[in-house]
């Protein structure tokens, strides 16, 4: 979808930005993936493509702008995660919102698990990354947004309260920076849920060191401004590492590996074939709408 707006040259130093910018938007777009413009910055930086600094980050989003603008680069390429219009859904008929039920219709194919999971991440951004492998496997998700409000860690703390009472074993599976307050929110997730009531374990599988060591994302300063800085800097030294650095394939394989190693495989498919056959006595009904309609007039149980 590039669409030109405005009559837009490079010079032949930022062209070369702009035809890369595209061949790693072209290679995530091919995996199904979308990308924040702070991603695409990441992967520059990962790639060595430009020094990982404030200024450089601006100056991408100028380029990547006039490129959008230019027709260089597509519309649909770079996405903003935070600003999406709410609207009611419209069908244009009744058979319509049949096949629209079909395609969502979902059993809890995590009801007959052992543990109740959820996923929450630190950052909204990245929250089109962690939807797509959490609606998967069937696993709610959250953004914390930083560190989370009291009112949705209480209303948290209920939820997984509630599935506890029912025999679950619950886990949060926590994904932040490795910075000094992204380090503690896990902590802080951890002690308040605790103090609302609920037993839920809270496993951090992302950003840790030994994934910082194993896909060397860019470092960034430890911001000193943080209190929290004062027991990280000693454990870690005066480098952080944002998540978003991390390849968004990256991200979804930490977080399958997670869920998969609390799920019972065949009960899971088990419910995924029944929810399938659901789905397909929807889509019949759907399909034969109006011979159900003319059935119904016929037995005059409609009009």
């Amino acid at each position: 979808m590039e669409i030109q707006y405005q009559n837009i040259k490079f010079r032949s130093k930022r062209l070369a930005i702009v035809e890369q910018a595209i061949d790693i938007i072209n290679e995530y777009q091919a995996d199904g993936y979308d990308l924040t413009l702070r991603q695409l910055y990441y992967q520059f930086v990962a790639r060595a493509l430009i020094a990982n600094t404030d200024k450089e980050y601006a100056s991408l989003g100028r380029t990547i702008n006039k490129a959008r603008l230019g027709g260089y680069v597509s519309w649909s390429a770079i996405v903003d995660r935070t600003r999406t219009v709410k609207r009611n859904p419209h069908w244009d008929g009744p058979e319509h919102i049949i096949e629209s039920a079909a395609e969502g219709f979902g059993l809890d194919t995590r009801s007959t698990q052992k543990h109740y999971l959820e996923v929450w991440v630190e950052k909204d951004a990245l929250i089109g990354v962690i939807e797509r492998i959490c609606n998967e496997l069937d696993v709610s998700f959250l953004s914390c947004r930083g560190f989370v409000s009291q009112s949705a860690m209480w209303r948290a703390a209920m939820r997984l309260i509630d599935k506890e009472s029912d025999g679950k074993e619950t886990t949060i599976i926590h994904l932040g920076d490795h910075d000094p307050s992204g380090m503690d929110m896990t902590r802080d997730i951890q002690d308040r849920l605790e103090m609302f009531g609920s037993s839920v374990m809270v496993d951090r599988v992302a950003l840790n060191m030994d994934q910082v060591e194993e896909y060397d994302p860019p470092p960034n300063p430890t911001k000193l401004t943080d209190s929290r800085s004062k027991t990280y800097i000693p454990i870690y030294g005066y480098d952080s590492w944002e998540l978003d650095a991390l390849d968004p394939r990256v991200i979804s394989s930490i977080i399958k590996k997670s869920i998969m190693k609390k799920t019972n495989v065949k009960k899971w498919k088990e419910c995924k074939v029944e929810q399938e056959k659901c789905r397909q006595e929807l889509v019949s009904v759907s399909d034969n709408w109006q011979d159900i309609v003319n059935y119904l007039i016929e037995k005059g149980l409609m009009e």
